[in-house]
Formats: structure tokens, C-alpha cells, sequence
């Protein structure tokens, strides 16, 4: 059957993930009426964001500054574009993103969340350290602001003022609407069509029905793409995968839920919008199998601090400065290099319990429930958290035993373990213990770790006391087995700063806007080549802002 085309709305957004909420919420506090449509049934309101770990970045915070941490938005800014590293034509609107989200997070980027209920972990994370010298990639200092609730705390008060208006008649809300195509008159975007999915209760995050059982078309002054990117489709990822990375993996986690499809890309671009950045992705090297998934090959990535040692599938040492944590796609690109989809560490159970941290807001009860009780005891106490012990205990990709020889004899039994070269192995191992004998050292990562904990917070939670792996008071040893993790496009729809959707001459599309990751996160690729991390939660709230107020006011 057919269903009736609903009424026409002022503004409608389509995907109702973090970026299409808060330009839901702005378009509402606009004074217009909004409409909401995503393919997925109502369980998976906040899309992506919610299920991730909560990491925003700020800039010279009051949080920072507690911790002893000196920022500015100079020191920011150079951080930022030594690691995007534009230098296409298309990239005039993606520097012209980068310098306003970078003003945005060093301005009012704190106090609007603030005014929206959000707070955050009073212990500020140092991710992507870069460690190539002062204007290469990575952050100089910590920036990643956890906020109080991960995921599902910076969605809640987008979400209730989206949800308060559907309760006063200002907005309409529809799961299970796919569009299939945007409406186009005279040149402008009037709405957008598609099929009318059956009805699905399948929980957040599983993959539901594409069963159609009717068709829909809305009508509309404004609509705004905030549909997400491509991370669920592996096929979409290889296509665009670029040559400066090596070849894709034959073999890859998933980090995103199957919904992540990037269906509206060919559907904007058929409606005029210019696609650009489309080889620039964000994928993580330290991803692991969840022995409890919910989506197909769903992956969880170790946020790993700086101490485990890292060997390449053969067991030879990754090169300076290719550390846990310190570069995610230069690390990506080497291992792409090696012929070969996955990677190993080698560390210790203290390590593991002082330095593993998982990503994902499930994987974080204390931190997502707000519980500092649980917080307390997880991330203090002696131990690994309790969805690390649960890895540990039920994870395929983990080995823990008592003494290097068994650990070393267990890996070689894991599928692709055949690789190793145990002699190397071996050497690695009883090396780098061997530099833990005294206070000097010529190795640069154990030179590192020793700095980072004069850091208050990694001192305190995140870098465990410089110790050998083969030290019994801090086993037992684990082997983890990691693997190519899918997750973020850091290219789409090219925008101006109004979040206007552009064409490939330039000229904003009428009636068309893109917020989020379907526009890069901004322009069209704010990130560049790589990201500074926190960046893409931020990057949903600075960009669906912008698109939203845009939009409502035509």
C-alpha cells in the first residue's frame, strides 16, 4: 500500500542522530515546525552519539586549567591544521570550518552545553599525542574532555527538547521512512520522498528490516542531511579507500551499527550537492572482536595508554613514534604497509588495568550512569574495570598467562598467529625489560611514559608506573590480538559556513542544508586528513547548530 504524503513542515531533518537533533532543536527555538525522519525504528534516537564514549574537545577549559594544563587557541590552532593538512582547492570551506569550530570550542562551546545540563569528567585525556615534532599531527596537550553521562549524556538534552516539542505539536517525528530521493523544483530541494519501512522492534543498535511497506513523500522549505557516514559499509569503505593508506583490509571490524550505510551521499549528490574528501576516513588499528555484539562484526576499540608494546603481525616492533595512542592513522597506514590486517600488544595485567580503557557508552557504566560510587571502585581500585575483566575473561582476541614462553606458544596458536616470528618476539620483549633496569634509557617509548606521568591525570588513571612485562608482581602477561575498525568519513557534502549545501560550481543548493558527519563534520572535510579526537561529537554539535539556525531562517 501507499501511504499519505504528511504535511507539509518548515523544516525537515533527515537522520536524527546528534547533528540532526540539535538542528532540530535550534530550527524549534527558531519558531518552526520540524520534521524528523530516520530509517531506523524510534529505539535508536541519537544515532552514533549515543553510543559512543563522550570525548569532546575544548580548549583552555576551566577543567584543563585545574589539571595544570596551559592552552590557547593559538597552540590549538596549530595543532589542528598541522594535522589536517589541507592542501586541496576543496578545502577553502573546510579551513573556513576548522578556524570557526576552533573559536566555538575555546569560546562558547562549554558554556552552551553547560546551560544544557551537560558536565564533564574532572579529569582532562590526553588522546592523539602525536610525538613527530611541534607542527605535526597530534594534540601538544590534553584535550579530551569526558562528559558526565558518555554518549547518552550529550544526547539527552537534544533529544528532550525534540521529544517536549513533539509533545506540543511542533514537531513530527517518523521512524522507518528511508528516502530514496530529494524533491527538487525549479533548482531548489522541496522535500524529500523514499519508501515507508515495516514496522521493527528490534533493540538500539541492531540491524532491522529493509522489508518496504509503502512510500511517503514530505514537502519542505528547509532540509537538512544529517544522515551520517559510510563506517557500516564495508563495501563503501573499500571503494574509497585511498592509496596513501596501502590496501584496504581484507578482513575489518565494524565500530559503527549497520544503519551507517551512507545512502544519502548518492542521494544528495543526485539532487546537485558536490561530495568531496571522500577517500578521507578515520579508522582505528585497535579494534577487537565484542564477544557480546550487537551489530554484525561489531568491534570495540581499546583506548590504550602508553605503555603496552606493539608489534606488527610477523612480532616486529611498530617505529617511533608509532605508540598506543599516539597516531592513529600514521599507525594505520604503516600496518597497511605489512602486507598483513592485524597487529598485536604485548603488555601486563597492570598495565591493562591502569591503561585500558574501552570506547563505547556500554562500555562504561560508571562513566554513562553517572555513578561515582562504581567510578570510584573501577577506576581506582586495584583491577581491571569490569567490561575489561569481562574481555579478558570471554574476548577471542585475548591471551593472558603467567610467563612470556606460554603467552608466546598461546598466541602462535590464535588464528594468524603462524606470522609470528617468536625469536623476534622474544627479543622484543626481554629488550625493552632490560631498559626498565636503570633511569636512562635509549628507548624512546619507555622515555615517553616516563614524562607523561609528570601529567597529573595520567599519573592518576591513565599510565601505569614504568614497570618490565615480565615483572610477576605485575602479571600476569596478556597478548591481545587487534584488528582495522571502522568508524568515521571525514569527507561529504561540501557547506559553507550556514551548514547551505553547495554544488559542484559553488552556489548553495536552495532548500538544502547538511549537518555532521554527511558533511564531513563541516564544509565538507573539517578535519583534513586526520582528527584531533573529542572532535566529532563537537563537530555534530557545532555543525547541526549552524544548519539549523540557517534553515530556519531561510
Amino acid at each position: 500500500m501507499t501511504t499519505p504524503s504528511s504535511p507539509a513542515t518548515d523544516v525537515l531533518v533527515i537522520g536524527w542522530g546528534l547533528a540532526g537533533l540539535v538542528a532540530a532543536t535550534e530550527a524549534l527555538a527558531a519558531g518552526r515546525q520540524v520534521t524528523i525522519i530516520d530509517q531506523e525504528p524510534r529505539t535508536n534516537l541519537g544515532g552514533q552519539a549515543w553510543w559512543s564514549f563522550g570525548g569532546l574537545f575544548l580548549i583552555d577549559s576551566p577543567e584543563q586549567r585545574r589539571m595544570g594544563i596551559r592552552d590557547s587557541l593559538e597552540l590549538a590552532t596549530q595543532d589542528w591544521f598541522g594535522n589536517a593538512g589541507f592542501d586541496r582547492d576543496e578545502d577553502e570551506w573546510p579551513r573556513r570550518w576548522a578556524e570557526a569550530y576552533l573559536q566555538f570550542a575555546a569560546g562558547e562551546k562549554r558554556s552552551w552545553l553547560r546551560e544544557r545540563g551537560v558536565g564533564f569528567f574532572p579529569v582532562v585525556g590526553w588522546a592523539e599525542r602525536g610525538g613527530s615534532g611541534a607542527i605535526g599531527p597530534g594534540n601538544s596537550v590534553p584535550r579530551f574532555h569526558i562528559t558526565w553521562g558518555t554518549g547518552p549524556g550529550i544526547v539527552a538534552p537534544f533529544a528532550a527538547a525534540v521529544e517536549a516539542g513533539e509533545a506540543d505539536g511542533r514537531v513530527t517525528i517518523l521512524a522507518r521512512h528511508k528516502v530514496s530521493e530529494l524533491l527538487l523544483e525549479n533548482g531548489a530541494v522541496v522535500g524529500a520522498r523514499g519508501a515507508v519501512l515495516a514496522d521493527s522492534d528490534t533493540p538500539r543498535g541492531v540491524s532491522s528490516s529493509r522489508a518496504e511497506v509503502g512510500e511517503f513523500a514530505i514537502r519542505a522549505d528547509a532540509t537538512i542531511v544529517a544522515s551520517g557516514g559510510i563506517g557500516g559499509n564495508h563495501g563503501l569503505v573499500r571503494a574509497a579507500w585511498p592509496e596513501r593508506l596501502g590496501t584496504p583490509p581484507a578482513h575489518m571490524l565494524t565500530g559503527v551499527p549497520a544503519y551507517v550505510d551512507g545512502s544519502m551521499h548518492g542521494v544528495s549528490e543526485a539532487a546537485g550537492a558536490n561530495l568531496i574528501n571522500g577517500d578521507r576516513m578515520w579508522h582505528y588499528v585497535e579494534g577487537i572482536g565484542n564477544w557480546d555484539p550487537v551489530w554484525p562484526d561489531h568491534g570495540i576499540r581499546i583506548l590504550p595508554g602508553p605503555s603496552s608494546l606493539w608489534l606488527d603481525a610477523t612480532g616486529t616492533r611498530l617505529p617511533v613514534p608509532l605508540y598506543p595512542g599516539f597516531d592513529t592513522l600514521g599507525t594505520l597506514a604503516h600496518l597497511r604497509t605489512t602486507g598483513h590486517d592485524h597487529s598485536w600488544f604485548i603488555t601486563s595485567l597492570k598495565i591493562v588495568e591502569k591503561e585500558f580503557a574501552l570506547s563505547g557508552s556500554e562500555q562504561n557504566p560508571d562513566l554513562t550512569g553517572k555513578d561515582v560510587g562504581l567510578l570510584v571502585k573501577s577506576r581506582l581500585a586495584k583491577g581491571p574495570t569490569g567490561p575489561v575483566q569481562a574481555f579478558l575473561d570471554e574476548g577471542a582476541d585475548f591471551v593472558v598467562e603467567n610467563d612470556l614462553e606460554t603467552l608466546l606458544t598461546q598466541m602462535q596458536a590464535m588464528p594468524g598467529g603462524e606470522l609470528l616470528d617468536i625469536d623476534r618476539v622474544r627479543q622484543e620483549v626481554v629488550a625493552r625489560d632490560r631498559e626498565m633496569d636503570n633511569d636512562f634509557t635509549k628507548d624512546a617509548q619507555i622515555a615517553m611514559l616516563r614524562s607523561m606521568r609528570g601529567y597529573r591525570g595520567d599519573k592518576l588513571i591513565r599510565t601505569a608506573a614504568p614497570h618490565r612485562l615480565q615483572d610477576p608482581a605485575a602479571g600476569p602477561m596478556v597478548a591481545v590480538k587487534l584488528h582495522v575498525l571502522t568508524r568515521k568519513s571525514l569527507g561529504g557534502i561540501q557547506t559553507d559556513l550556514e551548514g547551505r549545501a553547495l554544488s559542484a560550481s559553488g552556489e548553495p543548493i536552495p532548500g538544502l542544508y547538511a549537518a555532521g558527519e554527511a558533511s564531513g563534520f563541516g564544509g565538507g572535510g573539517v578535519h583534513g586528513y586526520r582528527a584531533l579526537e573529542g572532535t566529532f561529537l563537537g563537530g555534530c554539535l557545532f555543525s547541526g547548530r549552524q544548519a539549523g539556525r540557517a534553515a530556519a531562517h531561510g
